[in-house]
């Protein structure tokens, strides 16, 4: 292992455990859902008017769902015996596991989570614990129960609890390589009952997919299943009931033997075990699922490298193809879940296979397509499976679900109206809650040199470390080389990262050319020779310096300074983009539900009318790169009235828009709390905004939307990004004051996105 390798591996270690060790403790929480601030409110629901509903689902069990939490709420619960790669580590350990495990089904389709971890290997004392405990919940995620004897615990719970039970492990893996299987055959114009198949591995998943491959018409004549000890064939004993299943009458005993000549290899089982002679002695178009993780059965470069027509998938994110159970198992359970099914059948599995399946072969929007950075994404070899980040998988998905339990005869509840319970589904998540995630993964796609200042500082080098490691940016470090280093050290930060101390020997030549330019620049505006050359030697005008001459990509400055006092030099230095008059800065505001825009919160004391207007159209530009449709609203104290000279410049402002860009969704002058009610909207029929609540808000001062998105801020009910400056040629912004480290990557991240549009655009 190189040094550098094991460093990146002891940082990662200990950023996992700050991670998990951070205040609150734990990756989920439990908070109240209900209005608890009055006597009144605490009388409702506890003591006494608690007993009200307990009498009601005494009397009628079914209402239980429609007085507590149960129809939304999945216990995720191990025994520990096979975590992740981890193997036997017992109940407490796997802990972190089932917690990231209800994240998920919390972020992805919002769905409540218990993790529950027992401590019990006997197969019928667990099943009695859970049995014990299902009334609580409306569903249960079996993880990580080592085989066989998960085989034996599903189908025993299967059989006795009337609620939605799946082990994702077997599952989850089957059903999104079942529509990845179904997609690459289409390519590869081979029919399933037709094709040879070798299984790598005989656990869990491997079974579970194979058995799940055959209900979709592979001939299980045609399956060569392959353990540790090579071949299941009819010469192995001692083999396991659901090994047994898939006894071969052959002679073949080894992998490398059982692959010749056949058209499927699929992978469960350790990295590299597949040779490049192996996959050459395929038939033509051979599918290669490789799905070890995090190292593949054969390296994905590798497998191209040997054969062009292979075509391919992984369980890793970073290569075409991702077989990820989270494609799977929040929409199932979301679905399950909302019709109140006794159980997952196979009806309901085969329902989202063929939807996952689907969903690959439609047009792709552009807000995926900007999520990861491509020129284009159309169903072929290097994309039959969809992406984690997809925002159509829980319409798609869940629906198709809920309509095989209704059909199949499982659901308790019905739905008559899937058009409503899509558009139900996208307002319990909120359209773009996955955005952060999306921006990031954009810019590993294509990273780009980020400076950051102030890097002496914890927060900035924590922040560095992020983005170097996620690859999500190739940050550079600016600021005292010598103080830099010895922060680094105190605080075990280790990386590998250019540091540019603006005063050191090695920038003499950039000083140079750095003075030449910023003379020229700001002669005429009171810059003499001489202050030019001190004014190199401080990081202020070094950075957007560094900037103009592109010797970096983006810059963010600030952090410890005066957002003006920095703002300053990034003005003289950097141009503003052509038609830009005066720059602005927005705020993107990462409520609960969906983002929302603010602007100007940093730079225009008292802007005019036009200055309005130029605002509101840089901030349309800003939030249609993030694939979000902008609907804007000028904001003033007042409804529509243009009384106060405030509101009749707003007013003003909104009438030059609906002039100039009649196809542009602004309206104003309104007040906040009515753009955001869609019911405060229909008293308004004549505006632009309809009945939709904005998502861009344009202040009418500095003070106005300065104060709004501090006090959002201070208050922590929300995650604040910015300030994200726009209108300047290039990327550069500028920290608050003393800004977290999420704050600052999700800034660097910005300015990645940004420099990333800027070279495509000079591209064409």
């Amino acid at each position: 292992m190189s040094n550098k390798t094991h460093r990146d591996e002891k940082n990662f270690n200990q950023a996992a455990l700050d991670y998990h060790k951070a205040e609150p403790k734990g990756k989920i929480e439990v908070i109240p859902s209900k209005p608890h601030s009055s006597q009144r409110d605490l009388s409702l629901a506890y003591s006494p008017g608690v007993a009200v509903p307990c009498m009601e689902i005494h009397e009628k069990p079914e209402t239980v769902y429609d007085y507590t939490g149960k129809g939304n709420l999945v216990a995720v619960i191990s025994n520990g015996t096979a975590v992740l790669g981890l193997g036997d580590i017992g109940a407490e350990a796997s802990k972190p596991v089932m917690e990231g495990k209800g994240l998920l089904f919390k972020i992805f389709a919002d769905i409540n989570v218990f993790d529950i971890e027992i401590d019990e290997k006997d197969p019928d004392k667990f099943i009695q614990i859970v049995k014990g405990i299902a009334p609580t919940f409306g569903g249960i995620n079996l993880e990580d129960i080592k085989a066989p004897e998960a085989f034996y615990i599903e189908q025993k719970l299967k059989e006795e609890l009337d609620i939605p039970l799946m082990h994702d492990d077997q599952h989850g893996t089957a059903i999104i390589s079942a529509a990845a299987l179904i997609n690459s055959l289409q390519i590869a114009n081979k029919k399933i009952e037709e094709v040879k198949m070798v299984v790598n591995g005989a656990g869990a998943a491997a079974i579970a997919c194979t058995n799940l491959y055959i209900s979709l018409g592979l001939k299980r004549e045609n399956v060569l299943m392959c353990d540790s000890k090579g071949v299941i064939n009819n010469k192995r004993e001692n083999l396991t009931p659901e090994k047994i299943d898939f006894i071969a009458n052959t002679d073949i005993e080894t992998l490398e033997d059982a692959v010749k000549g056949s058209d499927v290899f699929i992978g469960l089982s350790k990295g590299n075990v597949m040779t490049p002679e192996m996959l050459s002695s395929m038939n033509e178009n051979p599918i290669v699922f490789a799905l070890a993780n995090p190292d593949p059965e054969i390296a994905y470069d590798l497998a191209i490298a040997t054969r062009k027509d292979v075509i391919m998938a992984t369980g890793r994110s970073d290569y075409p193809n991702q077989v990820n159970n989270v494609l799977g198992f929040p929409y199932i359970f979301r679905g399950a879940l909302d019709v109140q099914a006794k159980g997952i059948n196979e009806e309901m599995k085969l329902a989202a296979v063929h939807a996952i399946a689907n969903l690959a072969k439609e047009p792709v929007p552009e807000a995926v397509i900007l999520a990861y950075n491509v020129q284009n994404l159309q169903f072929g070899r290097e994309y039959f499976i969809p992406k984690p980040f997809d925002n159509r998988l829980i319409t798609k998905v869940s629906s198709a679900v809920a309509r095989a339990a209704i059909e199949s005869g499982v659901a308790r509840k019905t739905i008559t109206d899937f058009d409503e319970y899509e558009n139900s589904l996208l307002d319990r998540m909120g359209r773009d809650e996955k955005l952060v995630r999306m921006m990031q993964s954009r810019a590993k796609a294509n990273p780009k040199r980020i400076t950051l200042g102030n890097a002496e500082e914890y927060n900035v080098l924590k922040a560095a470390q992020i983005l170097y490691e996620e690859g999500i940016a190739y940050p550079s470090l600016l600021g005292n080389k010598k103080y830099i280093k010895e922060q680094m050290e105190h605080f075990g930060i280790n990386l590998d990262v250019p540091i540019i101390d603006p005063s050191d020997d090695d920038q003499k030549e950039n000083r140079k050319r750095y003075r030449e330019t910023l003379w020229k620049l700001r002669q005429r505006k009171g810059m003499n020779e001489y202050k030019a050359k001190r004014y190199v030697r401080q990081r202020d005008y070094f950075g957007p310096l560094m900037l103009r001459h592109g010797d970096t990509d983006g810059l963010i400055v600030g952090f410890s300074k005066n957002y003006t006092s920095v703002l300053r030099p990034v003005l003289e230095v950097i141009e503003k983009d052509k038609g830009v008059d005066k720059v602005a800065a927005m705020m993107m505001i990462l409520s609960e539900k969906k983002p929302i825009f603010f602007a100007d919160t940093s730079i225009n004391q008292n802007p005019t009318a036009e200055d309005l207007v130029n605002i509101a159209k840089m901030a349309e530009f800003t939030v249609k790169s993030f694939a979000i449709e902008p609907r804007i609203a000028m904001l003033g104290f007042e409804n529509f009235a243009a009384i106060s000279d405030t509101s009749k410049k707003v007013a003003k402002a909104v009438s030059i828009l609906h002039e100039k860009y009649p196809k542009m969704v602004v309206d104003g002058e309104i007040q906040p709390d009515f753009a955001m009610n869609a019911d405060h909207l229909s008293d308004y029929p004549f505006s632009k905004l309809g009945t939709t609540p904005a998502n861009t808000f344009i202040f009418p001062n500095l003070e106005s939307a300065n104060l709004s998105y501090k006090i959002i801020r201070g208050m922590k009910v929300a995650q604040v990004i910015g300030p994200i400056l726009m209108g300047l040629k290039q990327p550069v912004h500028v920290l608050q004051m003393r800004s977290s480290v999420d704050e600052i990557v999700n800034l660097a991240t910005i300015a990645v996105l940004d420099a990333q549009r800027r070279e495509k655009k000079d591209k064409k």
